[in-house]
């Protein structure tokens, strides 16, 4: 049901271009996937409406569902006739509301039975929809309201582009995700804004990073029988900025604090110590990675977690119970007896936010794997300690602390990430790779074991999911990485699309020699979708044959290394693939 399930891209965005067809009418369905404000009326989600107004809503919210329960409830004759496919789950059900919510959409689209047409019409089968009055309504919003923002995009980022180059003034917008109830962000061709800095976390923000912290904790102790003691997170600033802070909202809550905000202007003034009996569980050692980006605009969030952190160690309580008080008592001890100072010592033994040096951004590793300049963990843990080591606090701006830092990540058992939408993955950036993956390679190397690696999805802010990487990472690479729909889509696109294959391979390589969380069965699938697919094969050697050579490359890299660990066949496969590559770059040449 997940992979059904699963939002990707169909094709590229084309600046400038407003999607027209399926992919229009598709776009509209995501963007009124989710409610907006209260959720009421007309501001909710449509598969909500469809819901209630087919009375089936006390039982079912199609946000939180759990999609393997058994449905024994009612079976509306208009969900049975959108699918002849069996009918067995809560998922099940969800999918036949989705089917039908893209029906009527089809129609608000001005859609002809092959998904071509333009933009306005009626709504589909609208006889059937004056029965529905929750969903008419919704219908209505997405039409009059959404519709006309999506179909301004285009033209509005040129205009306002040809603006910008004339020195002229381009209008303000909001920033955020639109796919996660913000359509108010449409049109694109702004200059958009973010939050307010002195209201993060936001209390949204809290409410989803309180269950998400509970959901993670509740995993770890199902599967390892114990709380999680240290835990490693990477956060950034474009993400706190759509979010309001659920990255900072879940660490607050994982040691155990909780914001205190400014009636009125909901302006966060300071925060609360949570007692140990309120979550009944340890506190747990929370360090930041936090990116360049983050730490420029977010200064006062990093003070507070700070603040949180140190207020927390100074609390008479056991170690069984705030391993952070322990932590910090025992390096501030270590580090009086080598001679620093106790105040000092004290400090250092107290830093939990770290990022890189003031004016450098990244995590140190995209050079080293593209140049494959490296040979071993030592290497990439090495690279990311010293690119990362750094300490933000209230009296430490960028201070060098790489023995601090090192210190922090031979103690984490629990490395997580966190991602707020589902309009990009983990296998569309090299940043996901560098910042989760070179934790872990550091971990790994420098606490002499592979932590537990977590992947929290807070793309439904009604019900977070948190799953281990290798989930995830499964997830992304089958219901997109290999999925003919996305390679369709990006086909479209040429040349361009060719690179996004080839880099999709560039940093589905780049998580396992880092995190080492891709299998052999999973290296054969992407061999098969983009060397020994005839057609695929042929597309590139047609549009960019330096991308097919590049996928070559990397996948025989990876049996080499030992990541893909027995090639089989395929080694021969890929070798000769490479070498028609080569062959044909090089008579491009002559």
């Amino acid at each position: 049901c997940e992979l059904k399930e699963a939002q990707i891209r169909d094709g590229l965005h084309t600046f400038g271009q407003s999607p027209r067809g399926v992919q229009r009418r598709d776009t509209l369905l995501a963007l009124g996937r989710f409610p907006i404000g209260d959720g009421q009326s007309g501001r909710a989600g449509l598969t909500d409406a469809l819901a209630r107004d087919l009375r089936i809503d006390h039982l079912f919210d199609p946000l939180t569902v759990d999609w393997a329960a058994p449905w024994d409830g009612p079976r509306a004759d208009v969900l049975q006739q959108v699918s002849d496919a069996p009918w067995r789950h809560y998922g099940d059900t969800r999918e036949r509301l989705e089917l039908l919510a893209a029906e009527l959409l089809r129609g608000v689209c001005g859609e002809g039975a092959d998904g071509s047409g333009g933009s306005g019409g009626e709504p589909a089968s609208p006889a059937f929809a004056e029965h529905l009055p929750q969903t008419k309504q919704v219908i209505a919003r997405l039409r009059d309201d959404v519709l006309p923002r999506l179909d301004a995009c285009g033209p509005q980022e040129m205009t306002q582009l040809r603006r910008g180059l004339e020195g002229r003034f381009v209008p303000p917008g909001p920033s955020g995700s639109p796919s996660r109830g913000r359509p108010d962000v449409l049109p694109t061709g702004r200059n958009f804004y973010s939050v307010d800095t002195r209201a993060v976390p936001t209390q949204a923000a809290w409410a989803l990073g309180l269950k998400s912290a509970q959901q993670l904790i509740e995993r770890h102790l199902q599967e390892h029988g114990d709380y999680p003691r240290a835990i490693g997170l990477s956060v950034w600033g474009t993400a706190t900025m759509r979010t309001g802070g659920d990255d900072i909202a879940q660490a607050l809550a994982l040691l155990g604090v909780r914001p205190k905000w400014a009636p009125g202007s909901h302006r966060v003034t300071d925060f609360e110590i949570m007692p140990i009996e309120a979550f009944d569980r340890p506190r747990i050692d929370v360090t930041l990675r936090v990116s360049g980006f983050f730490r420029d605009a977010f200064a006062n969030v990093m003070h507070l977690f700070d603040a949180a952190v140190q207020a927390v160690a100074e609390l008479d309580e056991p170690a069984d119970l705030n391993p952070i008080r322990a932590r910090v008592l025992s390096e501030r001890d270590a580090l009086i007896a080598r001679g620093i100072e106790p105040a000092e010592a004290r400090k250092r033994a107290g830093w939990r936010v770290f990022s890189a040096r003031p004016g450098a951004y990244g995590a140190g590793l995209q050079q080293m794997i593209d140049s494959r300049q490296w040979q071993t963990d030592a290497d990439l843990a090495s690279a990311y300690q010293a690119w990362g080591g750094y300490a933000y606090a209230r009296q430490s701006a960028g201070e060098q602390a790489h023995h601090a830092f090192g210190a922090r990540l031979a103690a984490m058992d629990v490395v997580l990430h966190n991602q707020d939408n589902r309009e990009h993955d983990l296998l569309d950036s090299n940043d996901y790779y560098q910042f989760q993956g070179g934790m872990v390679a550091a971990v790994r190397h420098l606490a002499g074991a592979q932590p537990r690696v977590y992947h929290a999805d807070h793309s439904n802010p009604a019900a977070p999911r948190v799953r281990t990487l290798h989930e995830e990472i499964a997830r992304v690479i089958r219901s997109r990485v290999v999925n003919p729909k996305w390679l369709d889509g990006v086909k479209r696109h040429g040349y361009k699309g060719a690179a996004e294959i080839a880099a999709t391979v560039d940093y589905l390589y780049g998580y396992d020699a880092t995190a080492r969380v891709i299998a052999d069965h999973q290296y054969a699938l992407v061999a098969d979708a983009y060397l020994n697919d005839a057609e695929t094969r042929a597309f590139m050697q047609r549009h960019n044959v330096h991308a097919l050579h590049s996928i070559c490359e990397r996948l025989l890299e990876a049996m080499q290394r030992g990541l893909w660990q027995q090639p089989g066949d395929y080694r021969a496969q890929v070798e000769q693939h490479l070498l028609a590559s080569e062959q044909q770059i090089e008579g491009t040449r002559t």
